[in-house]
């Protein structure tokens, strides 16, 4: 049934949505040279390795100009690409990652491979089912970028405290993990996005 869920949802909603994506695609170009589209290896159900797909929130050689994790005030983030992060319109492209089975609405939030083999036992128990574009850490984790930004060091502070804490989070929706359970997340998810979550973790 999750499967079939997400087909039909996603093929929904990138025809849906395809008009809000050629205006954010031409924001982008206009904003600042380079993609329309970010794309990044991440690791997938069984450990197998997909690219994801986002629209580009920063500037064309962000990898040259700072480290893996973004985070507060990052420069490297255009104009345009704050309110994308903000909004999560910049996930949208996602869709693609879950219509082609890489990806589910929700479910533990991918990784990149050097976090995964750094926490390889863990994601041994989490990678049994798909990444998803939700989950119970996208919800605690809204502002993670602000969060890293009071870091003295925000890789170590997102190594040592908030991925934990993510992996714990994957854990605890694998143990609930259900059809209904799937789609309060997603509601609850919406809400977060456009302010009005009442709820609490």
């Amino acid at each position: 049934m999750k499967r079939l869920f997400d087909i039909f949802m996603a093929l929904i909603g990138l025809l849906l949505l395809s008009p809000l994506g050629v205006v954010v695609a031409l924001l982008i170009k206009i904003d600042s040279k380079g993609s329309i589209c970010f794309c990044q290896e991440r690791i997938g159900k069984e450990f197998r390795p997909f690219y994801i797909y986002k629209f580009r929130t920063m500037v064309e050689d962000a990898p040259e100009k700072g480290g893996p994790v973004t985070f507060g005030d990052d420069p490297r983030i255009t104009r345009v690409g704050r309110f994308l992060r903000k909004t999560k319109v910049d996930e949208l492209p996602q869709l693609f990652n879950v219509f082609r089975g890489e990806m589910s609405f929700v479910g533990p939030r991918p990784e990149v491979r050097r976090y995964v083999e750094r926490f390889r036992k863990d994601y041994e128990e989490i990678l049994k089912v798909r990444p998803g574009i939700t989950d119970l850490a996208s919800l605690k984790y809204h502002d993670e970028a602000e969060v890293l930004g009071l870091a003295g060091n925000p890789e170590e502070e997102y190594l040592g405290k908030v991925l934990p804490d993510k992996i714990r989070l994957a854990k605890e929706y694998l143990k609930h993990s259900s059809f209904f359970f799937d789609v309060a997340l997603i509601l609850r998810t919406l809400l977060k996005v456009f302010h009005f979550d009442m709820l609490r973790l």
